[in-house]
């Protein structure tokens, strides 16, 4: 299972990552974006390269 990993600290909630994840696993939630579906990412890491601010900083395999 693979997810991206998001520093909270970093994130200005812009929804660019949301856009960019073609399997809707991002959603903003209470002014920060959250991994709401694990079991769906694919790892493409497009979350992380649309991220104006480097808030998504890899993408985590989960064993």
């Amino acid at each position: 299972m693979s997810r991206p990993e998001i520093d909270v600290d970093e994130c200005i909630a812009c929804g660019a990552c949301v856009d960019a994840c073609p399997m809707g696993v991002l959603e903003i939630e209470d002014e920060v974006a959250t991994v709401v579906d694990e079991d769906s990412c694919i790892a493409c890491a497009a979350c992380l390269e649309e991220c104006p601010n480097g808030a998504i900083t890899d993408i985590v395999e989960d064993e």
